[in-house]
């Protein structure tokens, strides 16, 4: 078979390998890749009008690396035929019985199709210096895929390495015996309180692997995921691990609308141990566990509270720490609830800029309507409510 030296090949691969932190299997691929390229480029110049082949016209050859001998061969898979149409996909009965007397129509046979010019080596080394960087960087973006994809929606350690634009770029491992990998930390994914100094190491939320040829990090991460606080619990918690304790649903504000107010989290819990205290649990004595979460969150703000199954319950629950006095389901269809609370403590359950109910609200899934109790007209809340259920049911 017919080979085209490539001298100091198996060096090449080896230094590759060395600066890329890629496996040597994917660089044997992308040289592949680039060097079936410089054939096409090659195969495209005996063209008398040096026109381009169809994508997909090449689909049938391949690349074989020899490192023992430091070349490589080209080869295509055919298709023997009794006439030929194509002869890059086909060839002739007739041509191959002389060598495989067994051979028949229909089957398939692998030929040596590698050029014997001068002129194909010096286009197929071209080619190669141009293609293989972009080859080099697809497989590193192929392996990144390959290897985080099943980590979205867990938590890395993130290492700061520079910032590019308003984004923070940190270096992640999915273990520690891998080599660490770029991922990209977005301005609308940190939190106001983190101080993102180079070398300095935060837990992330790993939201997504980006897929396609996109340049920059392949990886986005997060601070600002509700994620990241489930996880953290999850970490401080044994009852949650061992699934005694249960996280049912959460809330988290961790970039406010208005500056003046901090990140803050409503997180829901239940158990269906009887002995158990799902909201101490996640407490711990003397405040040790949600402490060292508030810790890892740079202060912010985190309200546990008794999930219910009951909506009145439940609501009353998530407005903590305001002490409501009543709860009416005024609406529950629309899931509307009216929330009686003591003059003073409006302020308190509504919040400061409204976070507070904000939250319950997405929490419970209620639309919750903070009242003062003093002023609140039964009669005239509930004509207006049979009134709107009239006009809902009427349309």
């Amino acid at each position: 078979m017919t080979i085209y030296r490539l001298p100091g090949l198996r060096a090449m691969i080896n230094e590759i390998s060395q600066e890329r932190n890629l496996p040597k299997h994917a660089v044997h691929q992308a040289l592949k890749e680039a060097l079936l390229k410089g054939y096409e480029r090659y195969r495209r110049s005996l063209r008398p009008d040096h026109s381009h082949f169809e994508d997909d016209h090449f689909a049938n050859f391949e690349v074989e690396l020899d490192t023992e001998q430091e070349g490589f061969r080209v080869l295509a898979t055919k298709t023997i035929t009794e006439t030929v149409q194509n002869p890059d996909r086909e060839i002739a009965l007739a041509d191959v019985i002389e060598v495989v007397q067994d051979a028949r129509v229909g089957d398939t046979v692998l030929l040596d199709v590698t050029p014997d010019h001068q002129e194909f080596g010096r286009m197929a080394a071209m080619q190669t210096k141009q293609v293989l960087a972009q080859k080099l960087r697809d497989q590193q973006r192929r392996l990144v895929q390959e290897e985080f994809k099943d980590l979205e929606g867990t938590v890395l350690m993130g290492r700061v390495l520079r910032f590019e634009r308003r984004s923070v770029i940190m270096a992640v491992r999915s273990d520690a015996s891998q080599p660490e990998v770029e991922a990209e930390l977005p301005k609308r994914e940190q939190l106001p309180n983190d101080n993102y100094r180079a070398n300095s190491t935060f837990k992330v939320y790993l939201k997504r692997v980006k897929e396609g040829p996109q340049r920059g990090p392949q990886l986005e991460v997060s601070r600002a995921d509700a994620g990241l606080v489930v996880y953290l619990f999850a970490n401080e918690v044994p009852e949650i691990e061992d699934e005694v304790v249960r996280i049912v649903a959460i809330a988290r504000e961790a970039n406010p609308p208005n500056h003046k107010v901090g990140p803050r989290t409503k997180i829901a819990v239940d158990t269906l141990e009887r002995d158990v205290d799902p909201v101490g649990a996640c407490i711990g004595a003397r405040g040790s566990r949600i402490q060292a979460v508030v810790n890892e969150l740079r202060g912010e703000k985190i309200d546990v509270i008794r999930w219910s199954p009951d909506p009145a319950t439940y609501i009353a629950n998530s407005l903590s720490p305001a002490p409501v006095e009543e709860v009416r389901l005024i609406n529950p269809e629309a899931r509307i609830a009216h929330v009686l609370v003591a003059p003073d403590k409006v302020s308190q359950a509504i919040g400061k800029e409204g976070q507070n109910v904000r939250l319950a609200t997405r929490l419970t899934g209620w639309k919750i309507e903070v009242r003062d109790s003093s002023q609140y007209n039964y009669e005239e809340e509930d004509r207006l409510a049979m009134a709107a259920l009239e006009e809902q049911v009427a349309s």
